[in-house]
């Protein structure tokens, strides 16, 4: 029974990672930093090598599953699955119509999680610093960055795929933000509504690609300079605020694939200014109300976890 209520939870946590996911400006993989499963994600992934393959064609399945945490990844791939297939609509109609809610939801759940995240720094050093200011910058960069018009060739789908993995299991970088910046948010997802399997497997080829190479990367950083690559991860967080700020407004418009016309390009403003430009209610007590609700939920995740942790 105990076992069965882990992968339920972990199930649950797939959930958040997947919902994260295809919100540009939000990822996963702070979805995973705050809920404590982001270390052994990451070991999980670095555990698919060769040895895992060799034990596979000499046909010793069990030991091959249990190297790479087979149980573990298989309920988390489930539940970041079900989100993507599932929620990327609901989310698309949320920030469609109440874009200023959604987005104080994920201004307030993100900088708790940096807040909480950066708790876990043993010490801090001078480098320690440089490194979360880096991480801001870098951040802040990527999200003030336009979104192009890219190539539709194989080749690209799958640097895409490559690319934006590495993002999504990044605290603070969105993967579905990289995406939008190299111009294929929209044709990855219409790929997935129509089935395009070509499409499909191509950018899942590069995803794994990516994935397998990348979270090598991330664990070596994370055993060799601990309190440096949170700090950076921290900072990926801080930045990424920018792109979640929930007043903004219209700079450039662009036809979507329905022939409706979409903000392309967007600046952050403060709610006066929102007002005086678009003449709509900025919203403000909701907005703070949601942002309560993000710190909320994260903090009442962090102590779940701690009381797990405890008994």
């Amino acid at each position: 029974m105990g076992k069965l209520k882990e992968a339920i939870l972990l199930y649950f946590k797939g959930l958040g990672m997947g919902g994260a996911d295809v919100v540009p400006g939000v990822s996963g993989g702070t979805i995973a930093l705050i809920t404590g499963i982001y270390e052994e994600l990451l070991s999980s992934i670095k555990a698919i090598d060769l040895e895992a393959f060799r034990l596979l064609i000499k046909f010793q399945w069990k030991a091959s599953w249990e190297k790479i945490n087979g149980n573990f990844l298989v309920v988390l791939l489930a539940g970041i699955a079900t989100s993507v297939l599932s929620l990327s609509k609901v989310i698309t109609f949320l920030l469609k119509n109440h874009p200023i809610p959604v987005w104080s939801f994920f201004f307030g759940l993100i900088i708790i999680s940096a807040i909480l995240v950066l708790r876990n720094i043993v010490k801090w050093r001078a480098v320690t610093a440089v490194a979360l200011a880096l991480g801001i910058l870098v951040a802040f960069l990527i999200t003030e960055a336009t979104p192009a018009s890219t190539p539709e060739g194989a080749w690209f789908i799958f640097l895409s795929g490559a690319i934006a993995i590495c993002a999504m299991i990044l605290p603070g970088i969105s993967g579905s933000f990289i995406l939008l910046i190299m111009g294929k948010y929209e044709y990855i997802f219409n790929a997935l509504n129509e089935r395009n399997w070509l499409v499909i497997f191509t950018f899942i080829v590069g995803c794994i690609t990516g994935l397998l190479s990348f979270a090598r990367v991330i664990s070596w950083l994370f055993k060799k300079y601990h309190d440096h690559t949170i700090a950076l991860l921290s900072g990926f967080m801080i930045g990424s605020l920018n792109k979640v700020w929930p007043w903004k407004v219209p700079v450039e418009y662009r036809i979507n694939s329905h022939g409706e016309q979409v903000a392309y390009i967007t600046d952050n403003v403060m709610p006066g200014e929102y007002y005086d430009q678009l003449s709509e209610n900025p919203m403000v007590f909701q907005a703070v109300l949601f942002v309560a609700l993000g710190i909320f939920i994260v903090v009442s995740i962090e102590k779940v976890a701690k009381l797990r942790s405890t008994r």
